[in-house]
């Protein structure tokens, strides 16, 4: 005869049943990066941070999969024949391929095919923080890393396209495009205006009041930074202005449908997100790296980098600085386009727990990041107008037009294996074709500055590009 087990050991039970999926899944999710880890070592918030972005839905749908299967349809040629006669397994493919959308890797929760969307339950495919901040290198994909394939500008502009067709609503980013551009280029965003705009909704506590004037706007792209570089830094964002806390990573779900109260009550959700994204490890070189010559670059390294950029390996120390403007003089666009209002917004409010977290109002330049994974995350700058390393080291060598391709790597250069060109081919019309070019002629692209590097002879240089493979 079976004895019906007490609630108190019932209980104690289930509990360790939760914790033991909690630490199976941050296994799971931490062989992505290449790094073995025990339950003692995971934290279960961290698990809980990537499950939240996978299953919990923050902003509405954006799309079902009557549209996403549709899609296809708006393309131009070539690509709409071959897409026409493909079987649909290999049309859905063509459709991520297409768009810059990531499968999810095997051992991330949820339950889309598309790391960067979480279902919410009813068919619709909603947008998560990985749609540009879960990206692939050399066909290998990682969550935390960029997504430099992102073709968002063209997915909306098609969606709406189809949605209008099937007589579906719009959705906020639909109607958003008609005003505020997604992008200019594949593989970056312009989502820090979009953070501008939604912010001016709001009072200081959250409240909602879009009766409040919005700013001018300057729209640029940019390249969006990788999570394993969050653990490091005190302050978050290229000028270092918004404190490191969960709350601004919030900015991004504040429709006029989100209340205030709705927001305060996904406080916790985003504290697990946060320490996720400060659990996320950066991924290590693959391929050969030449010891002798990588210690020589570290020499060099150290003595005219570091200064900025930290020391690596065991004795490594990072701290953060912020180069002035003056001195880097990489483009200056996105310096420029959050004015000093915004940033007092968030010093005066509820993202700064009203100034109790430092808020840097009129920040003097861009931080110099840890290079830990540099080799995984090119395009580099700020604004992604650099496709490799080499080209970093050589500042008189960065392509004016740029090109890459699906998954090559340049193992030569160290980043991204591209076509270089002076000006965008006038055969490419079509925009969707046309984003693919990299233009660092545009407003806010510019390939220019931290020409450090021209201190350092070839032959050091060449040293340095075999030590950063190492970091």
């Amino acid at each position: 005869m079976t004895s019906t087990p007490s609630w108190p050991r019932l209980r104690r039970v289930c509990r360790l049943s939760v914790k033991l999926e909690y630490i199976l899944l941050g296994a799971a999710v931490m062989s992505l990066f290449g790094r073995e880890t025990s339950g003692a070592e995971f934290s279960p918030a961290a698990t809980r941070g990537l499950e939240v972005l996978r299953t919990h839905s923050f902003l509405p749908p954006d799309f079902d999969e009557a549209v996403l299967d549709s899609l296809w349809t708006t393309w131009p040629e070539p690509e709409k024949t071959q897409a026409g006669s493909a079987s649909a397994e290999e049309r859905r493919k063509l459709t991520f391929s297409y768009y810059g959308l990531m499968p999810t890797p095997e051992g991330v929760p949820g339950e889309l095919p598309a790391l960067g969307y979480t279902s919410n339950g009813h068919g619709g495919w909603v947008m998560n923080c990985l749609t540009c901040h879960g990206g692939k290198v050399a066909g290998k994909v990682i969550p935390g890393l960029p997504n430099t394939h992102l073709a968002l500008q063209t997915l909306v502009e098609d969606v709406r396209l189809i949605k209008l067709q099937q007589r579906k609503p719009l959705s906020h980013l639909d109607l958003g495009i008609v005003t505020l551009p997604l992008n200019a280029t594949n593989g970056t965003t312009n989502s820090v205006i979009f953070g501008v705009v939604l912010g001016a909704f709001r009072l200081p506590d959250m409240s909602v009041d879009i009766t409040r004037p919005i700013p001018a706007l300057v729209h640029h792209d940019l390249d969006a930074p990788p999570f394993w570089n969050v653990r490091k830094k005190s302050s978050l964002y290229i000028d270092g202005f918004s404190p490191k806390t969960h709350r601004p990573l919030m900015q991004f779900m504040l429709i006029p449908k989100n209340t205030r109260e709705i927001v305060y009550g996904w406080e916790d959700d985003f504290r697990d997100i946060l320490a996720w994204i400060e659990s996320v490890e950066a991924p290590a070189y693959p391929w050969h790296v030449d010891a002798r010559l990588a210690e020589e670059g570290r020499k060099v390294f150290d003595d005219h980098c570091a200064r900025c950029h930290g020391t690596y390996g065991r004795e490594g120390h990072y701290e953060q600085r912020t180069i002035p403007w003056s001195e880097v003089r990489t483009d200056r666009v996105r310096l420029d386009a959050l004015t000093s209002e915004h940033r007092q917004w968030m010093k005066d409010g509820w993202m700064s727990q009203y100034g109790e977290d430092s808020v840097v109002v009129n920040p003097v330049g861009y931080v110099a990041p840890p290079l830990d994974g540099i080799w995984a995350s090119a395009p580099y700058f700020h604004n992604g107008s650099v496709p490799t390393l080499w080209h970093v080291l050589h500042p008189d060598r960065r392509p004016a037009v740029w090109r890459r391709t699906e998954d090559g790597y340049d193992t030569h250069r160290v980043g991204l294996e591209v076509e270089e060109l002076t000006t965008i081919p006038k055969e490419v019309r079509h925009p969707a074709h046309r984003r693919r070019y990299f233009d660092a002629s545009l407003t806010g692209k510019s390939a220019a500055g931290h020409d450090f590097p021209n201190a350092l002879t070839p032959a050091e240089k060449l040293a340095v590009l075999e030590y950063l493979k190492s970091l």
